[in-house]
């Protein structure tokens, strides 16, 4: 089913965009209703202290010069306060034990003679000191009270109270600097949160783009994000897994191309060898055995064929194996036995140096598989009269099976693809040997199941030699590599 291009968009409501811009302006809002506050607070906290502490040193300075006369009257008031010279910074209000006032510096207010109804007066006339201090209209308002005591008695109180326009406009100033500087950075903080979003979720887009075109079967498209963050690695990654992809299914391609080959050549064969056994009237019992012959051989190639590929699917899969120790030296000799008659059929000397104690963890059933392709493989492409000689032994965490031959050997141009599944290095001579192309690259994976590798060169003398090397086995340790 074909990708309808922007079946698969996510609604901006949704998208990690808007979440990301939210989250950053959520933040940065918070932060700055903490710097919008915070510092305010501590400087009318810093104000508050300061006026109260003053007001009512002040205030008790006024108190103690007050009570030195015994009764207070107006004029006594007056003639104890005005040289102190506060009236002019604070308004003084001094009252009798009754809370009457005898002396108010705002003359404007005409409150001599009256009750002072304050509850800073109330609370100092019960003999306490209290001084408080708000901030209201830009200014603040200071105010403290303390009983006049005489010999014990509180005979009267004094009150003072401040309005402080210039610092409550300096506050002001402060919280108006700071609402200017919260709202450039708001501005600056929401371009930013668009911007970033943008860059963010755009990259996210290209490699989102990029997983649906792969998605599609274009495994040769890569994307490009640049950086060096976990989106750029995230990119990274993705690149080399579409990589794999893409050579998984060149091989797979190839595979299927080559199956296909192979088995079409035996099969095009019997098609041929039955038409014409039925087209060919009065036929003579000897052509007909002939030709039932030939169609036997090319069935029983495709048995091969299809048991190789069966093989290597099962390998594909990689089920897990249930592995044991076992000694390859005694696998190695029932293959021996069981090429013998070849060998012997082909004039083909086998010659054999095992080395005793070398054991690995596997299958016996894989282990005698890559030792028989190897073995057969030598003898069969090689020239009459010639030798196979097998190794085995031990070489520190490893043990490694030998097996050379004295036959025409391999080109060193097709050396690297020998592995490769069908590749033949003589089609023609492989055919006629009964050969498939897969016996290699079954003893190659084999021995890569096992934690093996396989290696192949000519020898100087003539021939090949092919080399597995397996992690030995340690009886008390286990594997030792």
């Amino acid at each position: 089913m074909a990708h309808t291009p922007g079946a698969d968009k996510i609604p901006f409501r949704r998208s990690i965009q808007l979440k990301f811009a939210l989250t950053y302006i959520i933040i940065i809002a918070a932060v700055l209703i903490l710097l919008n506050t915070y510092p305010v607070l501590v400087s009318q906290d810093l104000v508050f202290r300061s006026k109260t502490s003053l007001l009512q040193s002040q205030a008790s300075v006024i108190a103690d010069t007050i009570a030195r006369t015994e009764s207070l009257t107006s004029e006594a008031v007056r003639d104890y306060v005005e040289p102190l010279g506060y009236t002019g910074q604070f308004r003084v209000l001094v009252t009798d034990e009754f809370g009457l006032i005898l002396y108010d510096s705002d003359e404007l207010r005409f409150t001599e003679g009256r009750y002072a109804m304050l509850s800073e007066v109330v609370t100092a006339l019960k003999g306490y000191d209290v001084a408080t201090c708000s901030y209201q209209d830009g200014a603040f308002h200071s105010r403290a009270a303390v009983p006049v005591i005489y010999r014990d008695m509180t005979i009267g109180c004094v009150y003072l109270y401040e309005r402080d326009a210039d610092q409550g406009g300096l506050l002001t100033d402060i919280q108006n600097n700071l609402r200017s500087i919260s709202l450039v950075i708001c501005v600056v903080v929401l371009i930013m949160s668009v911007v970033f979003s943008k860059a963010l979720t755009r990259r996210i887009g290209d490699l989102l783009r990029a997983i649906r075109i792969v998605r599609e079967g274009e495994y040769s498209h890569r994307v490009s994000i640049r950086g060096g963050d976990e989106l750029s690695q995230l990119a990274g990654e993705f690149n080399q897994l579409t990589d794999r992809l893409q050579t998984t299914e060149e091989v797979r391609r190839r595979f299927v191309s080559d199956a296909s080959h192979e088995l079409k050549t035996p099969l095009a064969s019997i098609r041929l060898l039955t038409d014409s056994i039925l087209q060919t009237d009065g036929m003579d019992l000897d052509t007909v055995k002939d030709f039932v012959s030939d169609i036997g051989e090319e069935a029983e190639r495709l048995t091969r064929i299809s048991e190789k590929l069966l093989t290597l699917t099962r390998m594909d899969s990689a089920v897990p194996m249930e592995r044991l120790p076992v000694d390859v030296a005694a696998v190695v000799e029932k293959v021996e036995h069981m090429l013998l008659p070849l060998a012997q059929e082909r004039d083909i000397t086998v010659e054999t140096d095992l080395q005793s104690g070398c054991v690995v963890k596997a299958t016996e059933d894989d282990l005698y598989q890559i030792a028989f392709n190897l073995m057969e493989n030598a003898v069969k492409y090689n020239v009459s009269g010639g030798r196979v000689m097998v190794g085995l032994r031990s070489m520190g965490d490893l043990v490694l099976l030998t097996v050379e031959d004295t036959g025409v050997g391999i080109p060193d141009e097709d050396l690297p693809k020998i592995f490769d599944r069908f590749y033949r290095v003589d089609k023609a001579r492989s055919r006629a040997a009964g050969g498939t192309g897969l016996g290699l690259s079954i003893v190659r994976d084999t021995a890569r199941q096992h934690g093996g590798a396989v290696t192949v060169r000519r020898r100087e003398e003539g021939g090949t030699c092919f080399q597995v090397a397996f992690p030995r086995w340690d009886e008390e340790g286990g594997d030792l590599l």
